[in-house]
C-alpha cells in the first residue's frame, strides 16, 4: 500500500488591513487619477481641434502659371510681327504650377502629421500622468500617516490607561485644531473617570466599614449571650431588643445608600414643581422632631417653581431640614426660604444654628459617611450621607449648592435650581400668586 500523500493547502495572501491610511490615501489617489484624465482629456480635444483648422486653411499661396505670350512684339529689325517679319505672333499655353496638381498630397500630408502628433501627445500624456499618479499615492500615504499621527497617539494612550493609571493623559498640544480639541475632549473624560473612580473606592471602603460596624456588634451581643451558661430569658429578651435595634440601623443605612445610588443615577423624566409646596410639606413632617430637640423652626415660603424630579428634590429638602435640626444645639434655630431670584432662578436657603464649622470642613461634609465630631440635639447615630445625597440630586438637577459658615455657628446652604421651562399657570392650581 502507498502512503497517503500529504494535503497541500494553497498558499494564502497575507489580507491588506483596511486601514483609515490605507483609504485616505487610495481615495487621494483615486482623486488625482480622475482629476487629471480630465485634464488630459480636455488637453487632447483642444489640440485636436486647432490641427484640423491648421490643417484646412493653411497651404501655399499659387504662383503665376496663366496662359504667356511670345513673339507679339515687333521683330529685332523693326519689321511686322513674327520672325518672318509678318502675320500674327502664336499663343503658347503656360504649364500648370505645382499646386494644381499637388494639393490634395499637401492636404493628406498635413492630415497624416496631425495624427501622428495626436497620437504622441496621447500616448506622453499618458505615461505622465501614471508616473505622477504614482508619487501622488506615495506621497499621499506619507502625509496621510503624518496628519493620523494623532490618532495613533490616542489609541496607543488609551491602550496603557487602566483602573490602575488613570493619571495619564494625551496632551497633544501639537496636534491640529481637530485633533487637538479630541484630545482636550478625551482628557477631560479621563479627568472625570479618574474622580468617579476615586470616589467610588472611597465610598465602598467606607461603606464596607459603615456596614461592618453594626454586624461585629450583633455578632459580639450573640457571642456574649452565648458563652454564659447562666443567660436568663430576660438577658435574652434584651439581647433581640438590642439586634433589632442594630438592625434597624442597617436598613436605614441600606436605604440611605440606595437614596445615594438613585440620585446619582439621575432622574428618569422632569415635570413642573415648586419649591415652597415641597418645602411646606417637608416642615409639616419635620416639625415633631424639632420640638422634641427644643428646636424653634421658622420659614419664608415664596413660590419657586422650577422642573425636575419631585420625589429626589423633595428629599433634597428633607436631607437639609434633617441636617440642620440634627447638628444643632438645644434651643437653636433652623430658617428655611424659598424665593425666585430676579434672573428667574428657584432657590432654597436653609440656615440653622449648632456648633462652628472650620471653613476648611464645609467641602468634607458633602462626602460620603463624613461627619462633624459634635453632639447631635437627638443623640441618634447618623452616617454622614445626608449632605452628599444632597450634592448628588443637586448636580442631576443642574443646580449649584453654595455653603457658608455662619459666625457664631451652624451652616447656611443655599441651594439654586436652573429657570422654570414651563409656564407658571401649569405648575399646578396649588401655586400661590407671584409677590
Amino acid at each position: 500500500m502507498h502512503a497517503p500523500r500529504p494535503r497541500v493547502t494553497p498558499r494564502s495572501w497575507p489580507r491588506l488591513r483596511r486601514t483609515a491610511r490605507l483609504r485616505l490615501t487610495l481615495l487621494s489617489g483615486a482623486l488625482f487619477l480622475l482629476a487629471g484624465a480630465a485634464l488630459l482629456t480636455i488637453t487632447y480635444l483642444v489640440f485636436a481641434r486647432q490641427s484640423e483648422h491648421a490643417g484646412s486653411s493653411g497651404g501655399p499661396a499659387p504662383s503665376g502659371g496663366g496662359p504667356a505670350r511670345s513673339g507679339g512684339g515687333p521683330g529685332p529689325s523693326g519689321g511686322g510681327p513674327g520672325p518672318a517679319g509678318g502675320g500674327s505672333g502664336a499663343v503658347h499655353i503656360g504649364t500648370p504650377g505645382p499646386h494644381q496638381n499637388g494639393g490634395p498630397a499637401l492636404k493628406a500630408a498635413a492630415a497624416a502629421q496631425s495624427a501622428a502628433d495626436r497620437h504622441d501627445l496621447l500616448i506622453i500624456s499618458g505615461i505622465a500622468l501614471i508616473v505622477v499618479a504614482v508619487l501622488a499615492v506615495l506621497l499621499g500615504w506619507f502625509f496621510t500617516g503624518r496628519m493620523l499621527r494623532p490618532v495613533r497617539t490616542i489609541t496607543a494612550t488609551a491602550r496603557r490607561i487602566s483602573a490602575s493609571n488613570l493619571d495619564q493623559r494625551l496632551a497633544l498640544d501639537d496636534a491640529d485644531e481637530e485633533f487637538k480639541q479630541l484630545g482636550d475632549t478625551l482628557d477631560d473624560l479621563l479627568a472625570r473617570l479618574q474622580a468617579a473612580f476615586d470616589a467610588q473606592q472611597h465610598f465602598v471602603a467606607n461603606a464596607s466599614h459603615e456596614l461592618r460596624t453594626p454586624l461585629t456588634a450583633e455578632r459580639t451581643l450573640l457571642q456574649v449571650a452565648l458563652d454564659d451558661p447562666d443567660t436568663t430569658n430576660e438577658e435574652w429578651r434584651s439581647t433581640a431588643k438590642e439586634l433589632l435595634a442594630a438592625n434597624d440601623e442597617q436598613e436605614q443605612l441600606i436605604e440611605a445608600l440606595l437614596a445615594l445610588a438613585s440620585s446619582e443615577a439621575g432622574p428618569d423624566h422632569h415635570e413642573p414643581i415648586d419649591l415652597s409646596v415641597l418645602a411646606d410639606t417637608v416642615l409639616l413632617d419635620h416639625r415633631p422632631d424639632a420640638e422634641h430637640g427644643e428646636i424653634e423652626i421658622t420659614a419664608a415660603i415664596e413660590p419657586a417653581p422650577t422642573t425636575g424630579h419631585p420625589a429626589l428634590i423633595e428629599r433634597l429638602i428633607a436631607n437639609l431640614i434633617d441636617n440642620a435640626i440634627r447638628y444643632n444645639t438645644p434651643g437653636g434655630h433652623v430658617h428655611v426660604q424659598t424665593t425666585t431670584t430676579a434672573d428667574g432662578h428657584a432657590q432654597l436657603v436653609v440656615t440653622n444654628t449648632g456648633a462652628e464649622v472650620p471653613a476648611t470642613e464645609i467641602e468634607r461634609l458633602f462626602e460620603p459617611f463624613q461627619r462633624l465630631k459634635t453632639t447631635r440635639t437627638n443623640g441618634q447615630r447618623g452616617y454622614g450621607l445626608g449632605l452628599s445625597i444632597v450634592r448628588a440630586i443637586a448636580i442631576a438637577h443642574d443646580a449649584t449648592i453654595t455653603t457658608q459658615a455662619q459666625p457664631d455657628g451652624g451652616l447656611a446652604i443655599e441651594v439654586s435650581f436652573p429657570r422654570s421651562e414651563k409656564p407658571r399657570e401649569r405648575l399646578g392650581a396649588q401655586m400661590p400668586a407671584p409677590a
